[in-house]
């Protein structure tokens, strides 16, 4: 892989750098306007850089890696400082009221995108006519071209994903064009424009190993493909919410989109775009895993989202981030326990962090000691010591440990004035009773810890994937990267494709190459029903908190089954040796109600407003 592209080259850098016989010759820099920049190919260069930079919107390239995550649009987290910032959970969503969904927060997927798909397209309508001077510099221009089609594409998944038929712009827009004639194209439409422009990026792109990281390559724009092909085979989008043409194709059947989606992962896995792998391999895991075994699994798994410098094979695309320069972020201080001085922001909730199964393959089972009991477990000293997994963090499958810090869990060294309250640098969600009833101490990550107790966890958990182990987020920037696409959404694409075409076989085939990766064992079915439900569960685990849970619940339909108000997990550790873990289903963390017609989101009212003869999205005024 060539040198690390760890921030995108700004416009002024690119000026500042520029090879010339004479200084004199040089233009000021507030000489510089369009069609000078388009006369040179490193200004040409630096101008594709900004539009990079600005893929998400603002310049510093964050995509989903944020304070407020858009997995806490889910079922998966709740975001403790912004809840209200989420009316998608709330059944409240209107085009007066978007939240996070309208404003910086989650702009990389809103209307605002439309600025940055302008910027693209005053590059492709100028670079073909920079002038080069040899064959080398004619290949690195083909190469820019190519990298733009891949930029206009991946904003427009984005927005296609989030709101159904675009507006398709792919020219500049023009003085005193009438923008009143300007209308949303259908579903089938914008599918073919993205795809149309992710074919000319797979061809025109280089492999990985011939581009700086960072930059666009032919197995991101393949990657991307497989993306919103696999996306568009959801029940969402083929008459289950609408017959609507901007929101339900017409012309594209289900199983043609299958067959299609099928078939660009199958490249991605066949090497035809270039090497990636998932990391640490598929061969069958041990069984049963011992202790050190789950510890290996898991390590395996969580360094995927805590890389620096170089990348491993399955990361296809993302961002770097810097600690001072270029593209920075924080998640450390965002998410951490607050008895770190962080700000614990984004804690798993109690339904998801049961979807993730026992060490052994087998499905954790919350009533397993007391059939029908929900919420309370239970145990003394003795039982604890005779059967460990009473304790419902232990013996869990290795992703677990890579995901969650739940109560006991062991993380890194306490700042020196939260030393004495955890010595041993173990996570404190729990409270610790003494013999009269009363409460002896309470955590020191609780919201009533003795260190920044308004930053404590509302549900009993913090998320642990993305956060960097090397990173004192009290006081520093992280430096690991966003994986925006990783191999394993490919092989989990393939596996859905194959299921939904009832090649089940095949689609367990893959399906059980992630769960081998995972350290669990294989699962085998013939049964289209249930291997459908099993690639769903494994994506949710697989992916969890990274996003991809906002997109599949809607494309499948399930956010009226999985959207429910959220419960504290409240743990009690007593003098005696004895513990319990008690769901609190009469208090609520997070009141939360479903929509149905937010499974789109609405355009806001400051667009209609200004476009007027744009149609709205089905269910709202």
């Amino acid at each position: 892989m060539k040198k690390i592209l760890g921030s995108i080259l700004v416009l002024t850098l690119i000026i500042a750098t520029t090879s010339c016989d004479d200084i004199l010759d040089q233009k000021a820099v507030d000489a510089f306007n369009e069609e000078s920049v388009f006369e040179d190919l490193n200004l040409t260069k630096a101008y594709l850089g900004r539009c990079y930079d600005y893929i998400g919107v603002d310049n510093n390239m964050l995509l989903g890696l944020r304070e407020d995550l858009l997995a806490g649009a889910t079922d998966e987290l709740l975001c403790i400082h912004r809840p209200s910032g989420y009316p998608f959970l709330k059944g409240i969503m209107s085009p007066d009221e978007l939240g996070h969904f309208g404003n910086w927060r989650f702009n990389w997927i809103t209307w605002n995108l439309y600025s940055n798909i302008k910027n693209v397209n005053v590059f492709l309508a100028n670079a073909q006519n920079v002038p080069t001077e040899n064959s080398g510099e004619e290949a690195l221009l083909a190469t820019y071209i190519a990298e733009a089609y891949f930029i206009r594409a991946f904003d427009y998944v984005n927005l296609m994903r989030s709101y159904g038929g675009l507006v398709l712009v792919n020219e500049p827009f023009e003085l005193g064009e009438d923008f009143l004639s300007i209308n949303r194209s259908s579903l089938d439409e914008t599918l073919d424009f993205i795809i149309a422009d992710l074919d000319k990026a797979i061809a025109g792109l280089p492999t990985k190993d011939e581009m700086e990281q960072g930059r666009a390559t032919k197995g991101a724009a393949a990657a991307l493909k497989s993306r919103i092909l696999s996306w568009s085979t959801g029940e969402l989008m083929h008459g289950a919410y609408s017959n609507d043409p901007l929101v339900s194709f017409q012309s594209h059947s289900r199983e043609s989109l299958l067959t299609q989606a099928q078939t660009i992962a199958k490249e991605i896995m066949d090497g035809m775009h270039g090497d990636y792998s998932l990391t640490g391999g598929t061969d069958d895991p041990p069984s049963p895993l011992t202790e050190a075994d789950v510890e290996a699994y898991s390590e395996n798994f969580f360094n995927i989202f805590t890389q620096k410098g170089e990348w491993d094979d399955e990361a296809i695309w993302g961002v770097q981030h810097l600690q001072s320069q270029g593209n920075t972020t924080t998640q450390n201080r965002w998410w951490g326990p607050n008895g770190y001085h962080n700000w614990g922001n984004n804690g798993p909730n109690e339904l998801a962090v049961r979807e993730f199964e026992m060490a052994d393959g087998s499905p954790f089972v919350w009533d397993k000691y007391n059939p029908g009991d929900e919420e309370v477990r239970e145990a003394t000293a003795a039982e604890l010591a005779a059967d460990p997994e009473i304790n419902p963090y232990v013996g869990r499958e290795p992703r677990f440990y890579a995901t969650v810090l739940f109560d006991g869990a062991p993380w890194i060294e306490r700042p020196t004035d939260a030393v004495a309250f955890d010595p041993e640098n173990r996570v404190q969600t729990g409270y610790y009773i003494a013999a009269d009833g009363s409460t002896k101490a309470s955590g020191v990550d609780t919201r009533q810890g003795p260190i920044e107790a308004w930053n404590g966890t509302k549900n009993g958990y913090y998320i642990k994937k993305y956060q960097d182990p090397a990173t004192v987020g009290q006081y520093f920037n992280n430096e690991n990267a966003w994986i925006e696409m990783r191999y394993a959404e490919v092989v989990l694409d393939y596996a859905e494709a194959c299921i939904e075409l009832n090649e089940v076989e095949k689609g367990m085939e893959a399906l059980n190459m992630i769960r081998n990766r995972a350290g669990l064992p294989d699962k085998m079915t013939t049964d289209q029903a249930e291997a459908r439900e099993w690639v769903r569960h494994e994506r949710m685990v697989e992916f969890f908190g990274e996003g991809d849970r906002w997109y599949m619940i809607r494309k499948w339909m399930i956010a009226e089954d999985v959207i429910k108000t959220v419960h504290p997990m409240k743990i009690y550790h007593y003098e005696d040796g004895s513990h319990e873990w008690f769901y609190d289903t009469s208090s609520d963390a997070d009141v939360r109600a479903w929509k149905d017609a937010n499974y789109w989101l609405p355009i806001s009212r400051t667009e209609i407003n200004k476009a007027p003869q744009l149609k709205q999205n089905p269910g709202y005024n």
